[in-house]
């Protein structure tokens, strides 16, 4: 029988990618997906919400009324397990990562409320609901700081790579990102938070 995908059978390579492109990686699946399911834990036991977030870096932000049940159980324990995933239409296309981390709820008068506030693009939101772009919301940002991360992209056992990968916080100081360049070749200075 032919095969579409014939690098997908048989044994999966074990081989890791270097750093760089594992950084690479995930970056690339938080900037092409908007949504994520947040788990979290509380006196009810597990809660597993979808939440629409963005990202600075590897950090995950999202907003949430404070009398929510995943802000009362973020109140109680701030260790969250994050799942972003690419649409899947076979196992070739598989794309996820699985965050492990913690969250932080900053209040507006927070110290570092205003550094992730920026990478916030909370202005579609307003339009959507008919709110004055011109007035930001007040409510707390929630910012989820990863611990480790696992990526999963079965993509990678065509170059011979392992389908899951971990990352960790020391792997994000091996990695620097490419200078853009513009469509005539030429470089101009990356813009990093």
């Amino acid at each position: 029988m032919a095969l579409t995908n014939p690098w997908l059978s048989g044994p999966a390579p074990t081989k890791k990618l270097p750093p760089d492109r594992l950084s690479e990686r995930i970056l690339n699946l938080l900037s092409s997906q908007n949504m994520c399911v947040l788990a979290t834990a509380g006196s009810d036991g597990p809660l597993a919400t979808p939440v629409r977030y963005y990202h600075l870096d590897f950090a995950l932000m999202f907003t949430a009324s404070p009398r929510s049940p995943k802000m009362r159980n973020l109140a109680a324990d701030p260790r969250v397990s994050v799942g972003v995933f690419a649409p899947l239409v076979g196992e070739a296309s598989s794309r996820g990562a699985q965050i492990f981390g913690q969250a932080e709820v900053l209040a507006p008068d927070s110290e570092t409320f205003a550094d992730h506030w920026e990478a916030f693009r909370w202005q579609s939101d307003h339009v959507e609901r008919g709110n004055p772009v011109d007035e930001p919301p007040l409510g707390p940002l929630v910012v989820v700081t990863p611990d480790r991360i696992v990526y999963t992209e079965h993509w990678l056992r065509r170059d011979g790579y392992a389908p899951r990968q971990h990352w960790r916080p020391e792997s994000r100081e091996q990695f620097v990102p490419a200078e853009p360049t513009d469509h005539a070749g030429s470089s101009r200075p990356a813009i990093h938070p």
